[in-house]
């Protein structure tokens, strides 16, 4: 008899804890989001340039909502540009990167595409392309992965 395809699927609240080691984040909390195909990032003092013949992205990353501290500065490969339409119909061109993202405890390649998510509620949304890869969103659940730790959480909302 066959393993049904979501015997190794882990559930995942519609909003967790998630760390993108390979940039120096270990905390930044996300929407885990089934109508967005690809994940997103905020980005801020992006810059575009060339890195022998390749086309590199300087960007920086602010991990918490309510405050400026332990932002990182990341470079790596554009990996595409894509144009992103959001749910209110408005049409954007961004720069895709790929990053490992952690999860449950599971890391897996993710596409993330830079943008500026400073009105938005989560610093980072989770889309289908990166959910397909073993994990199924409870809209019921939040933080089913844990918690960050009670300091990380007060610097997210600004009381550092």
């Amino acid at each position: 008899m066959t393993e049904p395809a979501y015997a190794n699927t882990a559930v995942a609240g519609w909003r967790e804890w998630v760390s993108l080691p390979a940039i120096g984040v270990p905390w930044i909390k996300a929407k885990l989001d089934t109508g967005a195909r690809t994940s997103a990032i905020h980005a801020f003092d992006v810059k575009v340039y060339r890195r022998r013949g390749a086309e590199w992205v300087r960007f920086s990353v602010r991990p918490w909502q309510e405050s400026d501290a332990d932002a990182v500065v990341v470079e790596c490969p554009v990996h595409d540009r894509r144009t992103v339409r959001s749910s209110s119909g408005h049409v954007q061109h961004r720069i895709v990167v790929l990053m490992e993202l952690v999860l449950l405890g599971r890391t897996v390649p993710v596409e993330v595409t830079l943008s500026n998510r400073d009105q938005m509620g989560f610093r980072m949304l989770i889309g289908r392309e990166a959910l397909k890869q073993g994990f199924l969103v409870d809209s019921a659940r939040s933080f089913v992965g844990g918690r960050a730790p009670k300091a990380m959480r007060r610097r997210n909302r600004g009381r550092i």
